[in-house]
């Protein structure tokens, strides 16, 4: 095998809060003046590791101070060659999406490219197919790896069968969280978060997946925690359409497209992510991103070549959250709720008021458009694999530069000039981190 461990970096310009309906902003930016950052703890993890071919670092940042942000990825960088980096930014993603376009020239938008949550991992699967790898391990930068075996645990069953002849082509390890914990928090949540909670059904399910044996078929993905092999990820595509979520989104995708995601319970990282900016920012995004997901399962159900995946295979966790009617209320009481005690109480109240009926409409006006750019997406992979040309570009570009003089350095920029979505989710909300 020859894996490629795929990162996502988000920076910021600063640590303040975002506000609800901000574009371009991800729940784990890292300002770029932090002393520490994430993506270097994460790298220093991974020199422990024994195997690794090659890390490659895709860097999301707003327009203003792109470059700057490039630099301090490059920095980082360097300071691990044992990793070979390749780090991927505006230059690199451009020479992607020339050939993506190429190929698809009648795809809205930029479905491949370094903004938003889907189409960044899109990214990362056509950066890893132009150079040749037949496996991708995600890792988020703000994880850090446990032990050296961490990518042979990561390709352990990839391109294998189970004993019931199923193909192994996709697979989630999990977290633990500071506490050593790989459950939801057994607090019992505040009443007014009774009804957005995940913790009793979510631990029930990975109460059974570490109990069983090591490799079982999956309702869950942690998407800094994933490996999947070619024959999945250059037949399906990460949904650029999906507020966030992309991961769990995923497995719906494959599924649909006759993949299944299996689980192991012996591979395994360290969460350690910042704090939540914005709560009500969040709470809006899960509003988008599960009213997107029942549409879309709905809309699957009229494509004949599709399997069918219903809200009842997917018990314990997350079934209900796919439910259309208990996701109204849910959203409903929650939303309700928070008006009255939260302190972002304005933002619950436009939420309550109008932010969940634009959800619901919105969703339904999109939920079939994943289905039309899936159709071009084994082309693009089979137009990318292993393309020389491009492969000599990435690494060209893609190699951590020098250090530039400080007067050459690149100032950072303003937040003003937000980086915009593609046209496919122009009228997508902003990208954070979900609750679930």
């Amino acid at each position: 095998m020859n894996p490629v461990i795929v990162i996502p970096s988000y920076w910021s310009r600063t640590d303040d809060p975002v506000a609800v309906g901000d574009v371009g902003i991800y729940d784990h930016s890292t300002p770029i003046s932090k002393p520490l950052p994430e993506l270097e703890t994460c790298l220093q993890s991974l020199e422990q590791v024994r195997g690794v071919l090659r890390v490659v670092v895709l860097v999301v940042a707003p327009p203003a101070f792109a470059e700057s942000a490039r630099a301090r990825v490059d920095g980082i960088c360097r300071m691990h060659p044992s990793l070979n980096p390749l780090v991927v930014g505006r230059r690199e993603a451009q020479e992607v999406i020339r050939l993506v376009t190429k190929v698809a020239p009648n795809l809205d938008g930029e479905p491949c490219s370094l903004r938003g949550y889907g189409a960044i991992r899109n990214m990362g699967l056509a950066v890893a197919a132009a150079l040749g790898h037949d496996v991708v391990v995600f890792l988020d930068d703000d994880e850090v790896v446990l032990d050296e075996n961490f990518l042979i645990d990561a390709v352990y069953g990839i391109g294998l069968e189970t004993r019931q002849g199923l193909p192994i082509q996709a697979k989630s390890g999990y977290y633990l969280d500071r506490d050593d914990s790989p459950y939801a928090s057994t607090d019992k949540p505040v009443w007014y978060d009774r009804w957005w909670s995940k913790r009793k059904e979510f631990n029930e399910w990975m109460t059974r997946a570490l109990s069983g044996t090591r490799i079982s078929r999956s309702n869950y993905v942690c998407g800094g925690c994933f490996a999947v092999g070619a024959e999945a990820f250059c037949s399906v595509a990460f949904d650029p359409l999906i507020t966030r979520g992309e991961d769990f989104d995923y497995l719906l995708n494959l599924r649909m497209y006759g993949f299944d995601v299996w689980f192991d319970n012996q591979w395994k990282v360290r969460h350690l992510p910042p704090e939540v900016p914005s709560h009500a920012a969040r709470f809006l995004q899960n509003v988008y991103r599960w009213n997107y997901e029942v549409k879309k399962l709905e809309a699957s159900h009229d494509i004949i070549s599709l399997r069918h995946v219903t809200p009842e295979s997917l018990q314990p966790y997350p079934a209900n959250w796919l439910n259309e009617d208990i996701l109204r209320k849910r959203i409903f009481r929650t939303a309700l709720a928070r008006t009255i005690v939260s302190d972002e109480h304005k933002e619950y109240f436009e939420v309550l008021v109008h932010g969940r009926r634009e959800a619901e409409r919105w969703a339904a006006s999109v939920a079939r458009d994943y289905f039309a750019f899936q159709t071009y997406w084994p082309r693009i992979m089979a137009s990318l694999w292993e393309d020389k040309t491009l492969a000599r570009a990435l690494k060209l570009l893609g190699s951590p530069k020098p250090a530039k003089s400080r007067t050459h350095r690149a100032e950072v920029g303003s937040l003003d000039d937000s980086l915009p979505l593609p046209k496919i989710v122009d009228d997508a909300i902003p990208k954070v981190e979900d609750d679930d």
